[in-house]
């Protein structure tokens, strides 16, 4: 039998809105789920049954009695490093690794995600800090705002009270934050430095292989903005701007201009790239395999421009250092292939 939970509402979460209030209590719970058993009568306020949207008022009395069998697995921390680029009142960013998905992956939740990481986090901080508010749980709620793939690297936007995430969402919908990425590509785009290729291409899912995109005239409308940020013979480094968000948007445009990434198993040609395949006169030590100088997507999330958020009045710019991998393959082109006189 299920045990009831009791809570009085501190005046520090007076306001919050029911499930909201509750996702702080219970730690790892998705919102979807509070609010089934809010429907469901198995939340009370005051006594009586409400519902999600309630907005709550100091000493009310929030008694709650979950169906744990039902509830969803808690997203599981892996055992990674998750550098904090940046953290105010509203916002944190976070540098994502290589090779850890965003959110839990259905076949592999064993494996971690970032929102894993971002839970253990907070759920560290609120216990630092005597658990947080007065009636206990975390001291926020951890929401990511935006994706990227599980193989990029770099800026990953998590608002921190419910305003702030409206707030971004919306921005990004409008165009309203600026991100840019770099891109090791194969071959040379004919760009002088500084000009701008613009690719309107719309995008759409192949309907016979899950998870792969294409460019295909009933898709969505996808804009990418591409300039050179270094060249190398036979490669180059392009930073690009994708002015709306489709899934693979940047890696099925590079690729449909010609240009795909250098690594990308899904619209390039290796899923790894070796010293071998570029330097001619490389020979590995004899017994010794060689191993590879970087095994994942050759695309970076470097940098995201925010439009202003709580007591922020300014635009806040927020960028990623290169990884190492990225840098020591970058380092051996402009040894092995500085570019050639245009």
């Amino acid at each position: 039998m299920n045990s009831m939970d009791t809570f009085v509402v501190s005046g520090e979460r007076a306001g919050l809105e029911l499930d909201e209030y509750l996702c702080l209590q219970y730690s790892g719970l998705s919102k979807g789920f509070v609010r089934q058993e809010i429907a469901a009568g198995r939340v009370l306020v005051d006594g009586q049954e409400t519902k999600p949207g309630q907005r709550l008022r100091t000493n009310q009395v929030v008694m709650a009695t979950l169906d744990w069998e039902r509830a969803p697995a808690r997203p599981i921390a892996p055992d990674v490093e998750l550098p904090v680029l940046h953290e105010d009142p509203n916002v944190l960013a976070v540098d994502k690794p290589a090779g850890l998905a965003v959110e839990p992956e259905r076949w592999h939740r064993e494996l971690g995600s970032v929102a894993g990481a971002l839970l253990q986090r907070v759920e560290e901080e609120s216990f630092e800090a005597e658990c947080g508010a007065e009636d206990g749980g975390l001291t926020y709620r951890p929401r990511l705002v935006h994706r990227i793939d599980k193989d990029t690297t770099g800026v990953m936007l998590v608002a921190k009270d419910l305003e702030t995430e409206r707030v971004l969402r919306r921005a990004f919908e409008e165009g309203g934050i600026s991100k840019s990425y770099l891109a090791l590509v194969e071959g040379e785009p004919y760009l002088d430095d500084g000009e701008v290729m613009v690719v309107e291409q719309p995008i759409g899912p192949v309907l016979k292989k899950s998870g792969r995109m294409r460019v295909t005239a009933d898709g969505k409308p996808s804009t990418t903005r591409v300039t050179v940020a270094e060249r190398f013979d036979g490669y180059t480094l392009v930073r690009c701007e994708p002015v709306t968000g489709r899934t693979h948007q940047i890696r099925v445009h590079l690729a449909h201009e010609g240009f795909p990434l250098v690594i990308d198993s899904f619209y390039g040609r290796r899923a790894a790239m070796k010293l071998s395949e570029f330097k001619a006169s490389y020979r590995p030590k004899r017994g010794m395999p060689e191993k590879p100088l970087m095994e994942r997507l050759t695309l970076h999330a470097e940098r995201v421009v925010l439009p202003p958020v709580g007591d922020r009045a300014e635009p806040l710019e927020i960028t990623s250092p290169l990884p190492r991998d990225y840098e020591r393959l970058l380092k051996q082109l402009r040894k092995v292939r500085p570019p050639r006189r245009r």
